[in-house]
C-alpha cells in the first residue's frame, strides 16, 4: 500500500541526473538476468551522453532518488526511433511508473523526431499493452530499421542465435511500430489489445515455442542457456 502513495516526477534527463548513470546500468543488467532475456548492454558513459543530449527521461521519487529511466536511439539517419532501455527500480515495479515513463519518452520522441517511425521489440505482454495504448501496432521485422548498428545491439541477448537462424525475420520478441503517417488512434489500438490480449498471449507463447524447437532437438538434454530462455515463458 505504501508504494501506491509514492509520488514520481518525470523529467527530461540532463547533466543534473548524470550521477545516477552507473546505478541505472546495474539495474538494467540485473533486470535482464532475472528475466532470462538479454538487452543491449550500455555503459554509464553512454547513459550520461543521452542525458546530456536531452534524449532521455528519468523518474525521480519524493526522496530525490532515481526511480526509472528510458532513452531515445535513432537509426537509418533518423527515419526510425527506438525508445530503449526502459527500466524501473525493482522495488517500484507494478506501480504504474513504467507507463508514465513510456508516455513521456514517446512524447519527447514525437516532438524531437516528428516524422520518424517509432518502434520497439519486447517479450513482455505488459510492455505490449503500454505500447498499444500509445498507438503502436504489432508488425513484422521487415518493417523495422535494417540498420546494421541496431541489430548488432542484439548480440548481447541470449536469444541472438535464434534471431540469426531466422535471418533477422523473427525472434522471441514481438515487434511494434508507430508510424506517424499511417497509424490507428491510440483509443483504437488500446481497445483492440483489450479484446485480443488473451489470444495475443497464446500466440506469443506458441511462436516462442516454435522458435525454440529446432534448438531443443539439437540437444540430448536442455542446456543451461535454453533453461534460461524457457523459464520466463514455460516455467521450465
Amino acid at each position: 500500500m505504501e508504494q501506491q502513495k509514492k509520488q514520481f516526477y518525470i523529467h527530461i534527463a540532463s547533466q543534473a541526473h548524470a550521477e545516477y548513470a552507473e546505478e541505472i546500468c546495474i539495474e538494467m543488467e540485473e533486470s535482464a538476468k532475472a528475466r532470462g532475456t538479454g538487452i543491449a548492454k550500455r555503459s554509464p558513459d553512454y547513459i550520461r551522453e543521452k542525458m546530456l543530449e536531452g534524449k532521455a527521461v528519468i523518474a525521480i521519487d519524493s526522496n530525490n532518488e532515481w526511480a526509472g529511466f528510458c532513452y531515445i536511439e535513432t537509426w537509418s539517419h533518423g527515419e526510425y526511433v527506438a525508445n530503449s532501455g526502459l527500466i524501473v527500480k525493482s522495488t517500484l515495479r507494478k506501480s504504474g511508473l513504467a507507463k508514465l515513463i513510456k508516455q513521456k519518452i514517446f512524447a519527447l520522441s514525437r516532438t524531437t523526431y516528428p516524422d520518424a517511425k517509432i518502434f520497439g521489440l519486447t517479450t513482455g505482454l505488459a510492455v505490449m499493452k503500454i505500447n498499444s495504448d500509445l498507438g503502436y501496432e504489432p508488425v513484422t521485422y521487415s518493417e523495422l530499421t535494417q540498420d546494421e548498428a541496431f541489430w548488432a545491439g542484439c548480440k548481447s541477448c541470449v536469444n541472438y542465435e535464434i534471431l540469426i537462424s531466422k535471418e533477422r525475420k523473427n525472434c522471441m520478441c514481438t515487434a511494434m511500430l508507430y508510424d506517424p503517417k499511417d497509424h490507428y488512434e491510440p483509443e483504437e489500438t488500446k481497445e483492440l489489445f483489450k479484446k485480443k490480449s488473451g489470444i495475443l498471449e497464446r500466440f506469443v507463447r506458441i511462436k516462442q515455442w516454435k522458435l525454440l524447437k529446432p534448438f531443443l532437438k539439437k540437444e540430448a538434454g536442455t542446456s543451461n542457456t535454453l533453461k534460461k530462455i524457457l523459464t520466463p515463458f514455460f516455467n521450465f
